[in-house]
Formats: C-alpha cells, sequence, structure tokens
C-alpha cells in the first residue's frame, strides 16, 4: 500500500501515455493513492493489461497528435470519470531520429514535434476548460533534461522538450491564481521502453552525464510527478522539477 493513501481520494485523471513506462506508474500510483485514473496511449494492444494491471476506469486508444480525437476522448474520459478532471499527466512522447542536425530527416523532426508539443498542446487545451468550471486542477508535463541542456544528436527531441517547458510557463502564469496548477518534470535518462528507441550509444553517453553514475528508476519520477499532481502542491505553478540525480542544478 502507498505511505500516501487516500491522497487522490475523490480525484479524476488523464495520463497520457498510460501504457507503459512513467505514465502507467504515474496511473497506478493514483490510483493505489484513492483516485481514478484514465489511460491514452497509442498502442492499442498493451492499453487492456494496462488497464487491468493499473485497475484505471477507462481507456482511450489515441494518436495525442490528432486534435479531434483528442477532444473526443477528453469528452468520453470525463464522463467515465464521474463528469471531471481533476489531473492531466502528459506522458506521451517519442525521441526521433538519433543524428547529426545537417542529417536529420525532416519527416522524424516532424513526428517528434506532433506528438511532443503539438500533442501535449492539444491535450492541455482539451482539459484546462473542465478544470476552469471546476476552480482546481493539476497539471503535470513531462518534459526532459535535454530541454534544459540539450543532447547531442538528439536534436528534435531537445528542442520539443525545451518548448514542452515553455509552454508550461505560459499556461501556468495563465493559470495562476485559477486554482489550476501547471508544471513540467525534467528527468534525466530513467529505465523506460523509450529507450528502445535510441542506440545504446545515446544511452551511454547520457548515462556518463548523470553525476550519480546511474539511471533513474521510474518510480523516482513517478514520486515526483504524483507531489505536482496532488492538492499539496498549491503554491508552485509555472515551473520545473528535476529528478536528474544531480546532472541540472536549475
Amino acid at each position: 500500500m502507498s505511505a500516501y493513501a487516500g491522497r487522490f481520494a475523490g480525484r479524476s485523471a488523464i495520463v497520457t501515455g498510460g501504457a507503459s513506462g512513467l505514465g502507467k506508474a504515474v496511473a497506478a500510483r493514483i490510483v493505489a493513492e484513492g483516485g481514478k485514473a484514465a489511460l491514452w496511449d497509442v498502442n492499442a494492444d498493451t492499453l487492456a493489461a494496462a488497464r487491468e494491471e493499473v485497475g484505471a476506469s477507462d481507456v482511450q486508444a489515441l494518436d495525442v497528435s490528432d486534435a479531434a480525437a483528442v477532444e473526443a476522448a477528453t469528452k468520453a474520459s470525463a464522463a467515465a470519470l464521474g463528469g471531471k478532471i481533476d489531473i492531466l499527466v502528459c506522458s506521451a512522447g517519442i525521441t526521433g531520429a538519433t543524428v547529426p542536425v545537417h542529417e536529420f530527416p525532416i519527416d522524424s523532426w516532424l513526428r517528434v514535434f506532433d506528438i511532443n508539443v503539438n500533442g501535449l498542446f492539444y491535450c492541455n487545451r482539451a482539459v484546462v476548460p473542465l478544470m476552469l468550471e471546476a476552480g482546481y486542477g493539476r497539471i503535470v508535463n513531462i518534459s526532459s533534461v535535454a530541454g534544459k541542456e540539450g543532447n547531442p544528436n538528439a536534436s528534435a527531441y531537445s528542442a520539443s522538450k525545451a518548448a514542452v517547458i515553455g509552454l508550461t510557463k505560459s499556461l501556468g502564469k495563465e493559470l495562476a491564481g485559477k486554482g489550476v496548477m501547471v508544471n513540467a518534470l525534467t528527468p534525466a535518462t530513467f529505465e523506460s521502453p523509450i529507450l528502445a528507441q535510441m542506440p545504446q550509444s545515446q544511452v551511454d553517453y547520457m548515462r556518463s552525464k548523470i553525476p550519480m553514475g546511474r539511471l533513474g528508476e521510474v518510480d523516482e519520477s513517478a514520486a515526483m510527478v504524483c507531489f505536482m499532481a496532488s492538492e499539496e502542491c498549491s503554491f508552485t505553478t509555472a515551473s520545473t522539477f528535476d529528478t536528474s540525480g544531480g546532472r541540472t542544478t536549475f
């Protein structure tokens, strides 16, 4: 049982990228701590298993880069969660190609921004009106240490995650004073299925930049996300939280 049992009692969450990795870990913790969760993921094959494992109240198979699909899924999940959405965690993301800028495929660049930036924007945009109506909300956008420092041969990913930070700061300031907190997480590399999208040399490089000398664990980032998603996070918005093993200090 979670040490924070009951922390999310009466709260409902949408978690994108919820079928695996950080998204699934966050959703599982929200449910374990008394809340309800809807899982959104492009991978329909793993959603059913994730729903059973997490105890989710709803699943939606969709590509977040489809704005109309996001709007429809928001309505469907809100209905399934009892008519409200208190929490949005945007964890869906892709890495794109691992090559120098001058060799970067344009289609890969566009796809990374479609998922990591446009898709996240569509999700934030769709959920905010429900939170404003309720006078309460917590939005957590998953960025990356790459968005602060840049990783070589990962220009699209780094640039997209920097954009997530900028969007988060802008939206957080817009909603400050309205009961809706908007923050971002900037983790260093942690054990996750997304690592399969990268060559081992890139993973080794990112590990070498972490002063603790190891990759993070998904539960370490999930714990930080759940603080940001909770009522306890009441005086911090438009900000970023690190789980970087000492890599970033700002």
